[in-house]
């Protein structure tokens, strides 16, 4: 019998947006809005990206690091309800071994004239290096970066 790594988690990142739920909701429904802020790699190499975004679509993306590995980031969509919520699940691979599985729920709720999103993740670690405790500071990051996008594209016609 071998020893399989398994390890489960649960966490959330919350953020205040810029812009009204349905404003925010378009940075994760536009392929080219959502590319601004999750191509957080600039030394990566991409050889797949689609982007289908509806309920049982998928999302893919293949990348070449600098040093020559293979990464991969593969989601289904569950459930869309525009400007309000968001449930994926989705796996990260490395060459041919899947790193991790998570299901995610990103909640849209209108603050006042902003957004709170809230995105909450249950992971598993199915390699020990797949670290979901670095997962839940990446996904802070990205939301930073999320929320730094937003605000240079800012425009009446996009609030």
């Amino acid at each position: 019998m071998t020893d399989t790594f398994v390890d489960h988690a649960t966490f959330t990142v919350e953020r205040i947006l810029p812009g009204r739920p349905p404003r925010a909701f378009r940075f994760w429904s536009d392929f080219d809005l959502k590319r601004k802020w999750t191509s957080c790699h600039p030394d990566w190499t991409v050889l797949e990206d689609r982007f289908d975004f509806r309920i049982g679509g998928s999302e893919v993306v293949r990348w070449q690091t600098a040093e020559g590995e293979m990464r991969g980031f593969r989601a289904h969509y569950f459930d869309i309800e525009p400007g309000e919520r968001i449930v994926y699940a989705y796996e990260m691979t490395l060459g041919t071994k899947r790193l991790s599985v998570s299901l995610a729920t990103v909640v849209f709720a209108a603050d006042g004239t902003q957004t709170r999103m809230t995105f909450t993740e249950q992971g598993v670690a199915l390699d020990a290096d797949a670290g979901l405790d670095m997962r839940a500071s990446g996904t802070g990051s990205g939301f930073d970066r999320l929320i730094a996008v937003m605000e240079r594209e800012q425009s009446p016609l996009h609030s």
